[in-house]
């Protein structure tokens, strides 16, 4: 039984593939557009994984959309008739659009599906999800328990904006659910918003700004804006927000409470905003710990699932972990709206076709390397029409030669094998670095990313050595647990570095892998397993031999505002408008030195900013 699901039309579109309960393929299709956060019909992302199935659309057996939107739309009009005569503005701007396109979403997927096989009337095999159900069925479905509690945490779906669920087996049921407007992920993309970062987008940049900052505020937020209870349920303060009649997050009780309007993106970054950035996570992190501690109490099961845009907080992650309330914890590594693609075709295939799971050796995300691959002859091909210059090496020499330079402080793009699905690039559309280099870490965010220096970037490690060199003893393969540096790799702070200001720390050495080391000793690991991704394993495992670290830079393949690299050509052209001084592709090695100059572009100012 084939059945395909679909993310798409509000923002993150996505298609993915499960075959007798087996996930054969998942892309976003901003890699096939080139445009960050594609909310477009995903007819590139549904191409793709008909071709990974060796499979035509009339071979699909049920069509699942991620969402059902009569139950969104009757929260849209609920909430407005609610809040009436507030909130007209807003209203006369969405309505229309839901009027013509987003109710009557089952005949425009239905006539989508039409364009590609026209043979079939595809309302029959279309079935919708709920928004929360599918993020639970991605969490539960492809991890490698046999029972766990699911709890889903984002901005909002229809109606729920949290959600637990227990899952035994191949049942997966809902338990209990928070509702909107009461929710973490719009209360953080509103502290996103009032430190001039862009919603669904800026909430990586706040989590990576807190270290800097001080949580004195936490309590503040708690108090003013929050009724926070002790199992972690909660209701906002809804005088504070803006984002249910208005077109803004948060209202002028917010800005009073805080002291200023919100920042505007051209506005210099201070203390104030660090400190606000480490208050709203600290809530962040007292809410899921909250959340988790007493749903193991409430159940006593031992298994965790996470999924929902706010399970992307690796901080959020690691606190769980280290709190102990439950022994295992797997997070779905796609686990905002694109995994609700395959959250969908997972809950059709084993909700609505009551389908048993399939027993799998660890998860069964392989790693989530679910995307397309090219051959070296699509390689080479494609690289030759874009006029690159290139050398073809044996396996053994490509990792001998790519960890020399990584070695030498080169900054590398990694194009190998299957392309990720989620958001992080975990090893096969990657730029690489040399985690020992004190420089790296601003090389990478200013020359190659183009982006903010405070950000920081994640390091890969050999999974067999990682309790070697973190705080951590177990799998962290989606780069979506944050632990700590040991104490015997860390550099101590003269009293004369502890009193600069936040940003002044970030140049600092803090150990002696000082480009993956955030200013409070954290980092957010990724560890690198042969059984997924040998090559990029193999890499690392070169890399320790000569300079006895296992440890290296791991960022995305793109730069600032732009979608991960998709295709060979995607990466020669993001190689021409970087610093970056080596490409692999495949078994093709580029050195920067040898192309030809005309060929060089300016990707600092190619994409609007993210």
């Amino acid at each position: 039984m084939k059945v395909l699901g679909l993310s798409a039309l509000y923002h993150d579109s996505a298609a993915a593939l499960v075959d007798d309960g087996r996930i054969v393929a998942a892309a976003q299709e901003e890699r096939f557009t080139r445009k960050k956060h594609d909310a477009s019909f995903p007819v590139n992302a549904i191409r793709y994984c008909l071709s990974a199935a060796g499979v035509g659309l009339d071979a699909i057996d049920h069509v699942v959309f991620y969402d059902k939107p009569f139950l969104k739309f009757e929260r849209l009009l609920e909430t407005y008739l609610a809040m009436a005569p507030r909130g007209f503005r807003s209203f006369r701007t969405s309505l229309p659009i839901w009027l013509k396109e987003k109710l009557f979403q089952k005949k425009l997927i239905s006539d989508e599906l039409k364009k590609l096989y026209p043979g079939i009337d595809w309302t029959q095999k279309l079935l919708f999800s709920e928004h929360h159900q599918g993020h639970a069925a991605s969490a539960y479905f492809p991890s490698p328990f046999d029972e766990a509690v699911v709890l889903t945490m984002d901005g909002v779906g229809e109606w729920t904006t949290s959600s637990v669920s227990i899952g035994r087996g191949s049942d997966l049921r809902m338990h209990k659910e928070i509702f909107f407007p009461h929710s973490i992920g719009l209360l953080y993309s509103a502290m996103t918003y009032y430190l001039g970062f862009k919603v669904n987008s800026g909430e990586y940049k706040v989590m990576g700004l807190a270290p800097y900052g001080v949580p004195k505020y936490k309590q503040k937020i708690i108090d003013h804006l929050m009724d926070l209870k002790d199992d972690g349920s909660f209701r906002l303060d809804l005088r504070h927000f803006d984002y249910l009649t208005g077109l803004r997050m948060t209202a002028e009780p917010f800005h009073a409470l805080f002291g200023a309007p919100p920042r505007t993106p051209d506005q210099l970054l201070t203390q104030e905003h660090m400190d606000l950035a480490a208050s709203i996570q600290a809530v962040t992190e007292e809410v899921m710990l909250r959340m988790t501690r007493s749903i193991a109490t409430e159940t006593g099961i031992k298994n965790l699932c996470l999924a929902g845009g706010v399970a992307l907080n690796c901080v959020g992650n690691g606190k769980i972990l280290r709190d102990g309330a439950f022994d295992q914890i797997w997070i779905q590594p796609a686990a905002g709206d694109a995994g609700g693609a395959l959250g969908a075709a997972l809950a059709g295939y084993h909700g609505y076709c009551k389908q048993p799971r399939t027993p799998v050796k660890g998860d069964a995300m392989q790693g989530s390397y679910l995307g397309p691959s090219f051959t070296d002859e699509e390689v080479e091909s494609q690289l030759k029409e874009a006029g690159a210059k290139y050398q073809i090496l044996s396996d053994d020499d490509l990792v001998k030669t790519t960890a020399r330079h990584l070695s030498e402080g080169r900054a590398l793009g990694w194009f190998q094998g299957r392309m990720e699905f989620g958001p992080r690039s975990l090893g096969a559309r990657s730029i690489l670095g040399d985690a020992r280099s004190p420089k790296m870490q601003s090389v990478l965010n200013l020359k190659v990313k183009y982006r903010e220096s405070f950000r920081p970037f994640a390091p890969a490690v050999l999974r067999e050595d990682v309790s070697a060199w973190f705080d951590l003893d177990r799998d962290s393969p989606y780069m979506l647990l944050v632990a700590d540096v040991l104490a015997k790799h860390r550099i101590a702070m003269t009293p004369e570095q502890e009193a600069l200001f936040g940003i002044e720390k970030l140049n600092i050495a803090r150990s002696t892998i000082p480009a993956v080391t955030h200013i409070d000793y954290s980092a957010r690991i990724q560890t690198v397993h042969p059984e997924t991704n040998p090559r990029f394993h193999a890499l690392l495992t070169e890399m320790k031999r000569i300079t006895g670290c296992p440890v290296i830079v791991n960022t995305s393949f793109n730069v600032r505002g732009e979608p991960i690299v998709g295709t060979p050509k995607d990466a020669f052209r993001c190689f021409m408008g970087t610093e970056i001084e080596s490409l692999a592709v495949g078994n093709l090695l580029l050195l920067k030195e040898e192309q030809d100059p005309a060929l060089k572009l300016n990707y600092e100012t190619a994409f609007e900013l993210d």
